[in-house]
Formats: C-alpha cells, structure tokens, sequence
C-alpha cells in the first residue's frame, strides 16, 4: 500500500481500515465491534405463507412459455387464454423493517408489538441483508391461542 492511502481488510471475522501516512506509518482500525455492524437492514413478515405466489400463464404452457404439447404454436391473431398458477413460493410483506443509514448506523433489534386475529399455526419470515449485500431469510413457526 502507498503512503497517504487506506483500505478496508477482513482479518478473524472483523473489518479494519488501514491507513499508511506518507511518512510510512501504519494504522489500523477496527470498523466492527458488535455483531450488529455486520447488519444493513432486517425485516419481518409475520404471516409469510399467507401470499401465495400467483402468475399468469398461456393456457397449455408451462413457466418457461414452451409449449406442453411438441409443435404446438396457436394461429397468428389469436391471443391465448391465460390461467393463473402457483409458482410454489410465497411472497414476502415486508410488516417491519429496521435499516441503517449514514447518519444514523444503529438497528433496532425489536419489533413492534403484532397481533394476530385467530389462533393457529403461522409461519414467521425474518429476512436481514449484510453490509456486503447478501440476503438471507429463516422461517420462525409459532402456534397461536
């Protein structure tokens, strides 16, 4: 690294800015201290398998608009019937979020209080994405009443 620069490291699961003066001397600074610093933003679904992923499909076809049957094209003009199908995923609503912005780098780690209006089985989505982008999401069962 020259003098008069600085860069960012991972070094044991920690990020470090390291700075070299122009004089040679080098500095380094530990960016991450709670696991927290690792967070950008989180958010909460709590009734994930309640929205069904639905689209519209060409009556006949399949996701990739290939035809089910080999050959098959309909006659130019005509517009095919279109069907609704369940791609087998859900969609996530986002119902509470918590993020970090530049001039305010706290999470809440807390949700607001939910209610839920019958009792039953629900299926609680708590995705969080990294300071490096990555998303990841777990599913949380909980019984009601």
């Amino acid at each position: 690294m020259k003098g008069g620069k600085s860069e960012v490291m991972c070094e044991q699961g920690h990020l470090y800015k390291v700075t070299k003066s122009k004089e040679g001397k080098v500095e380094k600074i530990r960016l991450t201290k709670p696991w927290t610093d690792w967070v950008d933003y989180s958010a909460v679904d709590f009734d994930y398998l309640q929205r069904k992923e639905i689209i519209n499909v060409a009556a006949g076809r399949d996701f990739g608009g290939i035809a089910s049957l080999p050959g098959f094209e309909p006659p130019q003009g005509e517009l095919p019937a279109f069907e609704e199908r369940w791609t087998g995923g859900y969609i996530f609503e986002n119902e509470w979020q918590s993020f970090r912005t530049r001039q305010n780098l706290e999470l809440e780690l807390t949700t607001l209080p939910h209610t839920y209006e019958k009792p039953g089985r629900y299926a609680v989505a708590v995705k969080v994405i990294d300071i490096f982008g990555n998303d990841s999401m777990t599913l949380v069962p909980i019984n009601v009443g």
